[in-house]
């Protein structure tokens, strides 16, 4: 069983359901999922000794929002290079900020991110049936590439 970090931020708590999703297919691909707000993460030391790293931030102006940002600075602190690694979101209208999340992840930090590329679900489907499966599909499609 292989420790997972999801971290999000959530301004409704639609984002933060969508990282509840995600956490039930880790748990049912075996793994185990640790859930935390950007907001508590105060360093990068904090976010040491996962296996792997899913982030989450809704979109809000088209862009993530600016304490995202500033997580992402922390976490390129760490050595993530190729570490497992997805991103997430919700949205209303663009849907941009889970992509840039994910590039970064990709492209600066040389994570070994899930092919499904990032998940982004519209905030009026949060809690239909398909997006729920959605969620738990792309937990499990970063368990798949972690060893139980």
């Amino acid at each position: 069983m292989r420790k997972v970090l999801v971290a999000y931020t959530s301004r409704t708590g639609n984002t933060e359901k969508v990282a509840g999703y995600i956490a039930e297919g880790l748990r049912m691909s075996g793994h185990e999922p640790v859930l935390k707000k950007i907001s508590d993460i105060k360093d990068a030391e904090a976010m040491e000794g996962y296996d792997a790293y899913v982030f989450g931030c809704p979109t809000y102006h088209r862009d993530m929002t600016g304490g995202m940002k500033q997580f992402l600075f922390k976490a390129e602190n760490l050595n993530l290079v190729g570490k497992v690694g997805g991103s997430f979101g919700s949205y209303t209208h663009s849907g941009d900020a889970p992509k840039y999340i994910f590039d970064t992840m990709q492209f600066v930090y040389k994570m070994d991110m899930t092919e499904l590329g990032s998940l982004n679900i519209l905030e009026g489907d949060i809690d239909n049936p398909d997006a729920i499966k959605s969620g738990q599909d792309y937990g499990k499609s970063i368990g798949v590439k972690l060893p139980v």
